[in-house]
């Protein structure tokens, strides 16, 4: 099990997507929001993820297909 943390950058056009709800339902990780923030413009969050280096590798390729920006902290 590897644990990773991340800001994401969500786009405003993804704003009213359940992205969270994908994660959750679609990737075997465990995510944890440490502090998020969304407002019309776009997003922000600070997440932790525990799972498989491969599962969050799977999960990092979905969120850049989605345009989200990934820093990896």
């Amino acid at each position: 099990m590897k644990k990773v943390k991340l800001e994401l950058t969500i786009p405003s056009v993804l704003k009213d997507e359940p992205i969270f709800y994908h994660i959750c339902r679609n990737f075997e990780v465990i995510p944890n929001i440490i502090e998020a923030s969304f407002s019309t413009k776009n997003g922000w969050a600070y997440i932790t993820l525990d799972g498989e280096e491969e599962e969050i590798g799977r999960l990092l390729d979905y969120l850049s297909s989605r345009n989200i920006i990934v820093d990896m902290r």
